[in-house]
C-alpha cells in the first residue's frame, strides 16, 4: 500500500522496518521515518499512555534533562522574552524553568491545556520537548507553529534522531506505542529549508531553528 509522508506529503516512501507491532517507513524526499496511519492509537489510548508520565517540576533529575533545551536556548533569547510550550504535558516543568529565568511561556497541549486561544498569539520563542515524535501531522503542526514567531523567533525541539537503519532495529524509542514520527539530521535540515529558518543541533537530541 503507497504511503503519504505526513511531514511532507510525498508518497515517495519505502518500507524501513517492521517489528512485531508495527510496519515503519522512510520518506525519500525528507528523511522522515513514520508509522502508518492504520497503527496509531485512538486519542483515549493516546492520553492513557500520557497519564503515566510522572513529571514534576520538583524533579531535579528531570530538571537536568530539560536544561540541555534551557540552556542553549535561553543564551540565544533577549530579556523578556516570551514564549509557548507545546505540548506541555501532564507536569509542565519547562514553562517553570523559563519563566525562573525571566521568560513567561503560556501552555498548549491537545489533552492538558487545550486552550486554542494561545495558537493565535506570537511569540518570540516555541518550545516542543518530546513532541514531534508524537505528531500525526507534523508538517501541518510544525508550519503552524512557525508562523506563531516573530521574524528572528526560536522554535526549540527535543527528539531522538534516527541514526541507521541498524540502530533503528534495536532502538529502545520505537517501543513507546504513542511515537509514529522519526527525525534524522537529514530530516531538520529539510524542515529547515521549507520553513525557510535557519538551523542549529547543539546536542544529540536538540534542535533550534531560527526564523529568518
Amino acid at each position: 500500500m503507497m504511503q503519504t509522508c505526513p511531514l511532507c506529503a510525498s508518497s515517495d516512501c519505502l518500507p524501513y522496518h517492521r517489528d512485531a507491532r508495527r510496519e515503519y517507513h522512510q520518506c525519500r524526499c525528507c528523511d522522515l521515518v513514520f508509522v502508518p496511519p492504520e497503527y496509531h492509537l485512538s486519542p483515549a489510548a493516546e492520553k492513557a499512555e500520557y497519564d503515566k508520565h510522572e513529571n514534576h517540576p520538583d524533579d531535579p533529575g528531570y530538571r537536568r534533562f530539560l536544561s540541555r533545551l534551557v540552556t542553549p536556548l535561553r543564551e540565544r533569547l533577549a530579556p523578556g522574552a516570551r514564549g509557548l510550550d507545546f505540548g506541555a504535558g501532564p507536569g509542565p516543568t519547562l514553562s517553570v524553568m523559563f519563566a525562573e529565568s525571566g521568560h513567561p511561556m503560556a501552555l498548549y497541549d491537545p489533552f492538558y491545556a487545550p486552550d486554542d486561544r494561545v495558537l493565535n498569539g506570537t511569540y518570540d520563542f516555541i518550545t516542543a520537548t518530546e513532541v514531534v515524535e508524537h505528531l500525526h501531522a507534523p508538517g501541518r503542526e510544525l508550519t503552524r507553529l512557525a508562523a506563531l514567531l516573530v521574524p528572528g523567533g526560536w522554535l526549540g525541539i527535543v527528539t531522538k534522531r534516527v541514526r541507521s537503519r541498524e540502530a533503528f532495529a534495536g532502538w529502545h524509542y520505537i517501543q513507546d506505542p504513542t511515537h509514529v514520527g522519526f527525525f534524522s539530521e537529514a530530516t531538520f535540515r529539510w524542515l529547515a529549508d521549507r520553513l525557510e529558518m535557519r538551523l542549529e543541533l547543539p546536542a544529540a537530541d536538540v534542535a533550534l531553528l531560527q526564523k529568518r
